[in-house]
């Protein structure tokens, strides 16, 4: 079912602002792009060759993002958790009674399928589940 983790998202007021500590760490930026949909600019960061951090930027005060930082601050966001077909692992999800945000994939940051899961079935936990598509 869960392939792997595929990325954690941080959120960041400014991913510009926020580089400098991950090059310290010697993480390099391996593409920004923004994702309208919801409202925020992504940096990829690769660590090894299987994960990613995502720096996530709101672009706008309505993003779920900004609202994250208004309410907890910086910080980790979400972790995703890659998957073969997305779909089916949301309706045996559903069938096993977990609260799903998507009930269908939507697009996400870098060409991925993504959904998220209700953190009140996660414990506590924003679990974004993806397929990637690169």
């Amino acid at each position: 079912m869960i392939e792997k983790v595929s990325h954690i998202g941080i959120a960041v007021k400014s991913i510009e602002a926020a580089l400098p500590f991950y090059h310290a760490l010697g993480l390099e930026v391996e593409a920004i792009e923004e994702v309208a949909s919801q409202k925020v600019r992504v940096a990829f960061l690769p660590v090894g060759k299987e994960v990613r951090l995502e720096l996530l930027e709101p672009t706008s005060t309505e993003s779920p993002v900004a609202k994250f930082i208004e309410k907890k601050g910086e910080g980790i966001h979400h972790l995703a958790l890659a998957t073969t077909n997305l779909q089916e692992r949301l309706q045996e999800l559903e069938e096993k009674g977990i609260r799903l945000i998507d009930k269908t994939p939507r697009p996400g940051a870098h060409g991925a399928d993504i959904a998220f899961l209700h953190p009140q079935s996660t414990g506590g936990i924003l679990l974004e589940l993806c397929k990637e598509n690169h």
